[in-house]
């Protein structure tokens, strides 16, 4: 199983931001390449005032900041040059994070998907959708949003796909914010499994793929729950994808690289259940060569030894 995705990580609220130009951007697109990965995620396109792209809607509608440069054109036109799809990640608000209600999201995605479609859909890298609403049960609005988003997305792109990454609710499901490392009620595998039978239920034939986080769980449940997720993915027609985090949730620091062992056990367990694909939370803060990390420097020297087994 090896990693062939990534997200990218450009508005974010607890990593610290790189601070890259174009020349740098396009020296983290040719390691990716090199590693194997052919699809970049845009994990979101905004977060609550700060900005990918200047969106006119967002700026004049929400007060949002004018980025001072087109992120979106600059990787989607990177991916052009690497020939790699890149998917469009919606806009968050943060207003789910403060009150645990999803319905906001349409109000503002609906302009979002628009201008997006817009400016970027001449790119031929342009090939999916990230609807970036993280949700981990069942969550107020969540089937109403993710149909109502994933279908605009389709309408006005003839139908590309669209992703979404959820986490499972599990013992290492703590708020970033907290010291804490785990929980005491996490969901069981009879929940997990009903809770998301009835999402996918509701969301099946406008959502395409889904690629769970696979953080929040210890490596001693991984197949249990890895199991669960394929058979209901599988159950409702989506493609069944891992989104195998490269930071380390067992450390008290949050967040850094994460130690190669345990991405190998997580690796390995998607591959065991058959899953379709490997993206990760995310190349170039925890895995990239020129990452402000040296501990990802090495994570990308023993992930390429790896896969250089791997490979006929």
């Amino acid at each position: 199983m090896q990693i062939t995705g990534t997200f990218i990580d450009e508005i974010s609220h607890d990593i610290p931001h790189q601070n890259w130009g174009a020349a740098e951007w396009d020296a983290d697109f040719r390691h990716m390449r090199a590693m194997g990965i052919d699809t970049v995620i845009i994990i979101r396109s905004g977060y609550r005032k700060f900005l990918t792209y200047p969106s006119l809607y967002l700026t004049k509608q929400r007060g949002c900041y004018t980025p001072p440069v087109d992120l979106v054109e600059l990787f989607m036109s990177l991916a052009d040059k690497y020939g790699m799809q890149c998917w469009f990640g919606l806009y968050d608000s943060g207003h789910y994070w403060d009150t645990g209600d999803l319905t906001r999201e349409i109000d503002d995605n609906r302009f979002v998907i628009d201008e997006a479609w817009q400016r970027y859909g001449h790119h031929a890298s342009f090939r999916g959708w990230y609807l970036s609403m993280e949700i981990s049960r069942r969550t107020i609005g969540a089937v109403d949003a993710f149909r109502s988003l994933g279908q605009m997305c389709k309408d006005i792109s003839g139908g590309l796909p669209t992703l979404i990454s959820p986490w499972i609710d599990g013992k290492k499901a703590v708020m970033a914010a907290t010291a804490e490392l785990t929980k005491a009620d996490a969901v069981s595998l009879a929940e997990h499994e009903r809770e998301w039978g009835e999402i996918f239920s509701g969301v099946s034939g406008v959502v395409d793929a889904v690629a769970f986080q696979d953080g929040h769980i210890d490596y001693d449940e991984l197949d249990d729950f890895f199991a669960v997720n394929k058979r209901i993915a599988d159950r409702y027609g989506l493609r069944c994808w891992t989104n195998a985090e490269s930071f380390d949730r067992d450390m008290p620091i949050k967040f850094l690289p994460i130690k190669f062992e345990k991405l190998r056990l997580k690796l390995e367990a998607a591959r065991r259940q058959g899953y379709e694909k490997a993206i990760t939370f995310e190349f170039s803060h925890f895995m990239s060569p020129q990452s402000a990390y040296t501990q990802a420097h090495h994570l990308y020297n023993r992930y390429q030894e790896y896969a250089q087994q791997l490979r006929p």
